[in-house]
């Protein structure tokens, strides 16, 4: 895996952490608030900040844009998500549905 810079880490890793319970958010999603604080970053890179760096954020709650849990973990995010009450999908495996549970940084009103 390549690096990543430092300061994305922390930026990508705050975000997540802000991911409420129930919610869920997208790596697109993430990328694009990350580079409104840093000026860079993609939702490739942020897939690279999750699997080198996510263990201790609530990793399972930023999926695909189509709702799908990273597949090298989708059984332990589906079952942690579901935990959480996060609206599904019908789909096999299930999706998260994003127009129910969808979370953006910007909706809390916070700074970002």
């Amino acid at each position: 895996m390549r690096e990543v810079a430092e300061d994305y880490v922390e930026v990508v890793l705050d975000l997540v952490q802000r991911i409420p319970p129930g919610r869920a958010t997208t790596y697109g999603v993430l990328a694009e608030a990350a580079r409104e604080r840093t000026g860079k970053g993609s939702a490739r890179t942020v897939g690279t900040v999750m699997a080198q760096y996510g263990g201790g954020v609530p990793w399972w709650r930023v999926v695909t844009a189509s709702g799908a849990a990273a597949e090298r973990v989708a059984g332990r995010a589906i079952e942690l998500l579901r935990s959480e009450g996060v609206a599904m999908t019908r789909h096999d495996p299930p999706r998260v549905d994003l127009t129910e549970a969808g979370w953006e940084p910007w909706e809390d009103g916070s700074q970002m």
